[in-house]
């Protein structure tokens, strides 16, 4: 019997959703109820079967869920006050304003291309799924394995940067209300290893609430932004208009003010990467390749306006540059909170507010990875893949993947206690390979329209513009890429060495190893079972 995408009336249930584990040929043909008892719209049922994927998560999130799941874990306005010292040193406020508008409209493109990409494959694979289906078929296995470890060493590291993101922010405020509190390597490690464990809790014994947790979370990231905005505005002196929007600064001793700004460039593309954290959770979404991408550009929007307003904001309050890059709390935003409300328990409070939405994020940090690790292992991709691509009968959850995520972030955080230096190394592994990853899935999108091959149908499409959208995407993602490898300053010494290309290349060859002993003889990629309807 022919059958489309769409054409799956016949395994409807009485409220017209499909129930299946896997939609294959036989079930079409023979319309016989498939045995398991997970829900999902007619149309995931078709892109499931498309893909030739068994239906094994629960889809317990919708548009506002996933869209919270998404904007929490970018956390543009709560980073924009953690990272904003790499703009600050490089580039100045000016800088930091004008490169935040710049690459904001860079990630209009680079998320046009996601969302597009997300809508005609939804799938927990992501980018590795796509560059399998859409690269050169000569390439499509060597590429598409190679993404994969990519993704999956960058999103194992983020839950590591993170969980310690937010625990050196709870030893910057024991430095604020402690004056006999020394900081020690060890303390951040050991929180490291709070914040995780206890944002795998939310992704095991709690995944069934995790929706309704996140949507919860959006209505605190919105609430926060104004409890954090408002003392600000009220309570803070004022640097002058021109000082903010046209003060450069070149404080990394750079060759020129421009090459300064595009080093300084990181504190905003850190902001706004992670929206595609909503795909690796794509086959728990309902309606998934519409729903997707609406909550991917949605995200940005929303997570790009409030980080716009918070940045001037922080930048018309920050008062003395130097002064509040030297505090000892290690995070400037924590001083100036008390500048302005002259009150520890004002700024601890601020501090909280943003330490809280931090650890919400690594819970959607932890879900993203174990996703992702889960998808790459069903393909063979990964050691042991039997038993990290297993979900646990009854919980319809990836537990394995869940649980080694956790393993692998403790043992970075170990890293910590000898060298914070190589720690934040291997942390900030995670822009890099996000950032490589978005360009070889549209480069080979690319080559594919160029090629005038046919695409899979998608509900969100970018019509006849999709060739120039995705050059634009490559062209500035390249860029991005480039200076994610930058020391924050010059003379560069082992200390301030940004030791993040050692680390990609490393990764990298080990992938490549790993791929020559192994991978080429077990892994066959996504586009082995993708049906061509």
């Amino acid at each position: 019997m022919a059958t489309s995408k769409y054409d799956l009336d016949e395994i409807k249930d009485a409220n017209g959703m499909v129930r299946t584990h896997d939609v294959t040929e036989q079930d079409l043909s023979l319309n016989t109820p498939p045995k398991s008892h997970i829900s999902l719209t007619q149309i995931d049922a078709g892109d499931m079967y498309r893909l030739g994927r068994k239906q094994e998560l629960n889809r317990n999130f919708r548009f506002i869920s996933i869209m919270g799941f998404a904007v929490v874990l970018m956390g543009t306005w709560e980073g924009q006050l953690s990272v904003s010292t790499f703009g600050l040193i490089d580039g100045g406020f000016g800088g930091l304003i004008w490169c935040y508008i710049g690459v904001f409209i860079g990630f209009v493109f680079v998320y046009a291309s996601m969302s597009e990409l997300a809508s005609m494959a939804p799938t927990s694979g992501g980018q590795y799924h796509w560059v399998s289906e859409f690269a050169p078929k000569e390439y499509q296995k060597f590429l598409s394995y190679i993404t994969g470890w990519i993704c999956v060493m960058g999103w194992q590291t983020g839950i590591a940067s993170i969980a310690f993101l937010a625990g050196t922010q709870i030893q910057g405020l024991l430095v604020l209300n402690l004056e006999t509190y020394v900081l020690k390597r060890w303390h951040g490690t050991l929180l490291v290893i709070a914040v995780s464990c206890f944002s795998v809790i939310f992704n095991t014994v709690a995944a069934k609430q995790l929706p309704m947790v996140e949507g919860l979370v959006l209505v605190l990231h919105l609430f926060g932004f104004f409890a954090i905005l408002i003392p600000l505005w009220v309570l803070a002196p004022r640097n002058s208009a021109s000082v903010v929007f046209t003060q450069f600064s070149n404080n990394g001793g750079w060759s020129n003010l421009g090459l300064s700004c595009l080093v300084g460039m990181l504190s905003p593309v850190f902001t706004l990467l992670g929206a595609d954290s909503a795909t690796h959770m794509s086959e728990e979404i309902k309606d998934a390749s519409l729903i997707l991408p609406r909550s991917i550009m949605t995200s940005l929007f929303l997570n790009g306006a409030l980080g716009f307003i918070m940045l001037v904001t922080y930048c018309f309050c920050l008062g003395n540059v130097e002064e509040i890059l030297g505090t000892k709390t290690g995070y400037p935003f924590i001083q100036v909170f008390y500048n302005v409300t002259n009150s520890r328990g004002g700024a601890s409070t601020m501090t909280a507010i943003l330490i809280t939405l931090t650890v919400c994020g690594c819970i959607s940090n932890v879900a993203t990875a174990s996703r992702q690790l889960f998808a790459f292992a069903r393909d063979g991709g990964m050691p042991f893949s039997r038993f990290l691509a297993h979900v646990k009968p009854g919980w319809n959850i990836p537990l394995n993947a869940v649980m080694i995520s956790l393993l692998i972030t403790i043992c970075l955080s170990a890293i910590n206690i000898g060298s914070t230096v190589a720690f934040n190394a291997i942390a900030s592994l995670g822009v890099a390979s996000l950032l490589s990853s978005y360009i070889i899935s549209f480069s080979c999108l690319m080559i594919k329209r160029y090629r005038g091959e046919p695409l899979p149908p998608a509900r969100w499409s970018l019509g006849r513009y999709g060739m120039l959208i995705n050059g634009i995407s490559v062209a500035f993602l390249s860029i991005t890429f480039i200076f994610s490898f930058f020391p924050l300053a010059t003379p560069v010494v082992p200390s301030t060495m940004n030791w993040n290309v050692l680390i990609y290349c490393s990764a990298l060859l080990f992938a490549l190893g790993f791929y020559f002993v192994q991978g080429r003889y077990v892994y066959a990629g996504p586009v082995s079972i993708v049906k061509q309807l």
